[in-house]
């Protein structure tokens, strides 16, 4: 990147998984440059000056403080800048992260008043959760690290001395693209929760976020955190006004953009085909599991007869678990696909799961399909798998008609 030309841009270390650049085109209009800078660098970068406004994250949004000439009151009291603005060669600096974040978790109804709070993670994001918990009225609240110190508490003393807390706000970068197993808490051993937020926006939906949603408890990612901020970001980038039914727009459109389009169903069903139709309708990219195994392992039939079905599986998780972290594709799975939980957890963190429901009859053995070499084998799968089907999805019946259910998919999502 030519720095003397930058005008507006993200500074940080690690940028590939960001989509600030998109957004911040949608909001404002303007050219917007991920800027990665080495810690080594970051003072030259600084001290150039040659931007118009940046907004900064992880490591650095306590280290460019001390280049700053004037900063924010609210980024004085939580002690973290994530928005810089160039005013004549003097460097301004904010704090948009904190109604970014405060949008969030009001906008979810997630109710901190009178609640115990834990915060994981204890850098600059942290400092902002705590902020606004306690601007919403948490009762408590604690921040968590590996190395705690000063008001700081350990990962463990939150768990055997803090179960019965009631909110937790994720800020590490625990289950982030492209690493997305992994959460810095484990939801089940507090038993009084009622809500869970994740800074976490890439995938939309991180670990912690699903297991909290699937157990019932109201949860949400980062993505509207990130709109909201950028928007407040960009308010002071331009000297603009951005409306909350903007901040939604932009969010929904990213929203949907960024989720994958997941089909399961039988072999034979129709996954592929329409698959390949819905990924030329919407302009996505099309993955095909079973093709990827191919690619990297062989024939699959032949993985079969050599290496047994347990073995198969596990190639088969290891790619869905690398196609589940992907944004915006179309991906067809292999028959078996939903058999294993992890899978359909994994697919379901970026994406919308449909179920093809083709009729039994319609079904036809093809020598390509291990487990469906005839009709007997046929009806002994579907009628074992045919409940895992409809719990994983929305279920698509189908007509035989390829643009029928590729329409029928479009129109749900979209909607």
């Amino acid at each position: 990147m030519d720095e003397g030309n930058m005008r507006y841009g993200l500074l940080g270390e690690k940028l590939s998984h960001s989509f600030s650049a998109e957004i911040h085109k949608s909001l404002g209009g303007y050219d917007y440059e991920l800027i990665e800078v080495e810690k080594k660098d970051l003072k030259s970068f600084l001290k150039k000056k040659d931007f118009s406004a940046i907004n900064v994250t992880i490591p650095y949004k306590q280290d460019v403080i001390p280049y700053l000439y004037y900063i924010s009151d609210t980024a004085k009291a939580i002690g973290a800048v994530n928005t810089v603005v160039n005013k004549d060669g003097k460097l301004y600096g904010y704090n948009t992260d904190f109604l970014g974040m405060r949008a969030l978790i009001l906008k979810n109804g997630i109710d901190l008043n009178g609640k115990k709070v834990l915060i994981a993670g204890s850098g600059g994001t942290s400092k902002t959760a705590l902020a606004v918990a306690k601007n919403l009225g948490a009762k408590e609240v604690y921040r968590l690290s590996r190395n705690p110190k000063d008001d700081l508490i350990s990962y463990e003393q939150a768990e055997k001395q803090h179960s019965d807390a009631n909110v937790i706000i994720n800020t590490t970068p625990a289950g982030m693209y492209p690493k997305i197993e992994g959460a810095a808490l484990d939801i089940n051993k507090f038993d009084g929760l009622c809500g869970v937020i994740d800074a976490v926006y890439n995938p939309l939906r991180s670990e912690l976020v699903q297991k909290a949603l699937d157990k019932g408890i109201p949860a949400e990612g980062g993505l509207y955190m990130l709109v909201a901020q950028a928007a407040y970001a960009c308010e002071k980038f331009i000297d603009t006004e951005i409306s909350v039914n903007e901040i939604d727009r932009v969010f929904k459109k990213l929203e949907k953009e960024k989720q994958n389009i997941v089909l399961v169903g039988m072999p034979g069903s129709g996954k592929t085909t329409i698959g390949k139709e819905l990924a030329k309708k919407l302009g996505r990219e099309f993955i095909d599991t079973d093709d990827v195994i191919k690619e990297r392992f062989g024939d699959i039939s032949e993985i079969f007869k050599v290496n047994g079905e347990q073995y198969f599986r596990k190639l088969e998780r290891d790619v869905i678990l690398e196609t589940a972290a992907k944004c915006g594709a179309v991906i067809a799975t292999g028959g078996g696909a939903v058999l294993c939980s992890e899978n359909v957890f994994r697919l379901r963190q970026n994406g919308k799961i449909y179920f093809l429901d083709r009729p039994l009859e319609q079904i036809i053995p093809t020598s390509d399909r291990p487990l469906a070499l005839d009709r007997e084998a046929i009806k002994k799968r579907y009628d074992e798998r045919y409940d895992t089907y409809l719990a994983s999805g929305k279920r698509i019946k189908m007509n035989g008609v390829v643009s029928d259910a590729a329409d029928e998919i479009c129109e749900d999502f979209e909607g």
